[in-house]
C-alpha cells in the first residue's frame, strides 16, 4: 500500500495547486485519495488520507519530498508534469 501511495502523491505533487488549501478529491485505481495543498515556510505541504491505506504528509521543497504515508517514512524526488503523464495544452 505504501508503494501505492508514493505513486499516488507522485500524481498528486504534479498536479497540485500550491496557492490553495482547498479538498481535492481524486480516485486511482480503485483508491479515493483526498488532500489539501497548502504553501509554507517548509515548502508545499499535501496532507489527506486514502480511502484504503492510512493518511499521508507530505512536503514538497524544491526537487524533493518527504514525509509519511501509511505510518511509512518517504522520501523521493518530485516528479515533472512530463514524468507524471501530464499534456501542457496551452500556454500563454
Amino acid at each position: 500500500m505504501t508503494k501505492l501511495l508514493i505513486a499516488t502523491a507522485a500524481a498528486v505533487i504534479a498536479f497540485a495547486a500550491p496557492a490553495t488549501a482547498k479538498e481535492r478529491v481524486f480516485t486511482h485505481e480503485g483508491v479515493t485519495y483526498a488532500y489539501t495543498a497548502t504553501p509554507s515556510d517548509a515548502g508545499l505541504v499535501l496532507e489527506g488520507k486514502a480511502s484504503k491505506g492510512g493518511k499521508f504528509r507530505l512536503v514538497v521543497k524544491g526537487d524533493w519530498v518527504n514525509g509519511y504515508a501509511g505510518g511509512a517514512r518517504v522520501t523521493f524526488r518530485a516528479p515533472t508534469r512530463s514524468e507524471a503523464g501530464a499534456v501542457l495544452v496551452a500556454q500563454r
